[in-house]
């Protein structure tokens, strides 16, 4: 079962329901497949170690036998053609796990005892997705956005109508997806930590439709010599 957790220290539960936007639905965990976890943070990933991708080059060294040692590419359905052994499934494994792969298929029927070391060449850095109302939503380098404010400061920081207080953060762990839902205005503010980000987690930044409401608004209206009071029928 896909789950979804929410950071609860974070937001008010009751006023995340009762103080969304008439227009917007802002409610949570409400789809078929969808529960609310009990989970305070998002679980880390079970690894942070790099994994292989189509098209990626490895350096393959078999220390008993020079002829297999070389530089191999892993096609563009994750599979690597190594000598002797065939196709191996190379997509998604650690340089130790697809050494540890090829040696068990070559241990006795062609090497004695093989010594299998697999490096990545062109090792494509790890990133994060990051979308929504940000200056500059994009895909970045871990590195660069190793926490959620880093994540979303690397994008250019909020703009306009970002609501800094529906911030979610996707991450897939074992098979399960999570989703956390963080207020950035909380943590920028030191009143809760700011979140570690990994490898392929996705960013989403809410939208604030009652900014853009007002901007569209004062655009239309004509010049004024006084004071005007404008009634919101739709507004919080």
């Amino acid at each position: 079962m896909r789950k979804n957790i929410i950071r609860g220290g974070l937001l008010a539960l009751g006023t995340l329901a009762l103080g969304a936007c008439a227009s917007v639905d802002r409610s949570y965990g409400a789809a078929d497949g969808i529960s609310v976890t009990s989970l305070t943070e998002l679980p880390a990933p079970a690894s942070t170690l790099p994994r292989f991708s189509p098209m990626g080059v490895v350096e393959i060294t078999v220390a008993q036998d020079d002829t297999l040692s070389g530089t191999y590419i892993i096609d563009e359905n994750g599979m690597l053609d190594f000598p002797l052994v065939g196709q191996i499934a190379a997509l998604g494994l650690t340089p130790t796990q697809l050494a540890a792969v090829i040696s068990s298929r070559l241990a006795g029927n062609f090497v004695i005892d093989p010594v299998v070391t697999v490096n990545t060449v062109n090792a494509t850095p790890p990133t994060i997705s990051i979308g929504g109302q940000v200056s500059n939503p994009g895909t970045y380098p871990i590195v660069n956005a190793t926490t959620l404010m880093r994540a979303i400061n690397s994008a250019g920081g909020f703009d306009d109508y970002a609501r800094e207080d529906d911030v979610l953060v996707f991450r897939e762990v074992s098979g399960q997806r999570y989703i956390g839902l963080y207020n950035m205005a909380a943590i920028a503010r030191g009143n809760y930590p700011d979140p570690t980000l990994y490898e392929g987690d996705i960013v989403m930044v809410g939208d604030n439709p009652g900014e853009r409401r007002l901007e569209r608004i004062l655009q239309i209206l004509p010049a004024v010599t006084s004071s005007i009071v404008l009634l919101d029928r739709i507004g919080n």
